[in-house]
């Protein structure tokens, strides 16, 4: 049994915790046996004082050992998984692993559910009638294999000692702290069993890193992480001060990533989403280096390749693959209406932030985790900044199955845009890529 107070007192004091005592608390943790206020206590000693590389390391592969790890050894080739730090209207994954995934990378990944703006991966995935997002072990590697990718849900199994400190993290306000953030992202990307990872790490509005250097000092401390877990891992920092593409909503990011599979996406999704693929098939070793990999995506889009390996994803994990010729597949909204702007000019700013609000009003999103989603609702944002606009005319176009959370959307939406008589400079999407 370790000493909890004593641990408690060494971090408070802000000396480095010993693997023996890291261990021992996780340990802890994940059987039961050191109750809630012990743990809050050293969580909240460590948001003032602090973990250095060491520390968080060992706190990363105390948590990932914690519970089930995926063991992706009869998948063939370099196993490459993807992660966003989240953000308004990103459907990237989506997008990503089918253009990684026709250039011959294996994709085995498992995603959450959203707690927030919008649903997660696995929450868009279930907008597609009859897809399953819980495979058996035996049929998420042949789904792997066949298709070249899998996307299912993250089991109770994995990393439960993050889960236990993350719901103490929320209610006691440690949940801003970057060696626990990084630690809770790559306990569960480590214990998914990939080679490599490339990281989306957003910063702006609609992210919890609310700037660059937040964002960078993040993606750093993650892709120590990996090195030190003997992975390739690449973070990508990214804007998120509006949001991503034009659709915000969990049918409606399907609808776009399959536009955009289509070679019909919005410019900013087709940037992003061929710049994550490159560096994914570069770390799949299937190309030489990031740009070869990025050619080889472009490729995989305009031939509709990528478009293929979507179709037979979703015809293997159960999905009416109708969906990707017919949207009217997917469920119907009962009401839409507008969002419209109250100047004219230039679009000057979209608060991403604001507009997640507002999707989360429509029904799109979770308050608790209890919460049901409207996969129907979201919103299509017809203006991006540096747009012309005339004062009235629509903005947005909003939908759910509400009249009342439609009113609410709508009002939520038009306080997300400003306008300027001159136009602002083009926001920088991609900002910084580390190795």
């Amino acid at each position: 049994m370790i000493d909890m107070v004593n641990i408690i007192e060494k971090k408070k004091a802000g000396q480095a915790l010993s693997e023996e005592d890291i261990r021992g608390f996780v340990k802890g943790v994940t059987d039961g046996s050191i109750p809630d206020y012990q743990t809050s206590a050293l969580l909240m000693a460590i948001c003032f004082q602090g973990m250095d590389r060491a520390e968080t390391f060992c706190l990363t592969d105390a948590m990932l050992h914690s519970g089930q790890t995926m063991d992706l050894k009869e998948v063939k080739g370099v196993k490459v998984d993807k992660h966003s730090t989240g953000g308004v209207g990103d459907k990237t994954t989506l997008i990503v692993a089918p253009l990684a995934a026709a250039c011959g990378v294996s994709i085995a990944k498992m995603s959450g559910r959203g707690l927030g703006f919008t649903g997660g991966t696995i929450d868009k995935l279930e907008s597609i009638p009859g897809f399953r997002v819980q495979l058996s072990p035996e049929e998420f590697l042949q789904t792997v294999e066949t298709a070249g990718m899998s996307v299912v849900g993250q089991t109770q199994d994995v990393a439960p000692a993050d889960k236990k400190l993350y719901a103490l993290r929320d209610v006691t306000g440690t949940v801003n702290n970057i060696s626990l953030i990084a630690s809770s992202i790559m306990s569960k990307k480590l214990a998914s069993g990939s080679d490599a990872i490339v990281l989306d790490v957003k910063c702006g509005q609609g992210s919890f890193n609310k700037t660059q250097k937040a964002a960078e000092d993040l993606g750093r401390l993650m892709v120590d992480i990996g090195t030190d877990a003997g992975k390739k891992v690449v973070a990508v920092i990214t804007d998120m001060d509006q949001p991503l593409g034009n659709a915000v909503g969990n049918s409606l990011e399907v609808i776009e990533a399959i536009d955009t599979l289509k070679g019909k996406g919005p410019a900013d999704i087709t940037e992003l989403a061929l710049t994550l693929a490159g560096y994914m098939i570069y770390c799949g070793r299937k190309a030489a280096s990031p740009e070869e990999g990025r050619r080889m995506a472009e490729e995989a889009l305009t031939s509709g390749k990528a478009l293929d390996v979507f179709r037979k994803f979703v015809t293997m994990q159960g999905g009416d693959v109708s969906c990707v010729d017919d949207y009217s597949v997917f469920k119907q909204p009962l009401f839409k209406g507008e969002a419209k702007a109250g100047a004219g000019g230039h679009v000057a700013g979209i608060k991403a932030d604001s507009i997640g609000l507002a999707s989360q009003h429509l029904g799109a999103g979770r308050k608790t985790k209890e919460d049901a989603i409207d996969l129907s609702a979201g919103i299509l944002l017809l203006k991006k900044v540096g747009d012309t606009i005339e004062n009235g005319e629509p903005v947005a176009i909003l939908f759910s199955d509400s009249e009342e959370k439609l009113a609410a959307g709508i009002a939520e939406a038009e306080s997300a845009y400003t306008f300027s008589a001159e136009k602002p400079e083009t926001p920088i999407l991609i900002k910084e890529i580390i190795e």
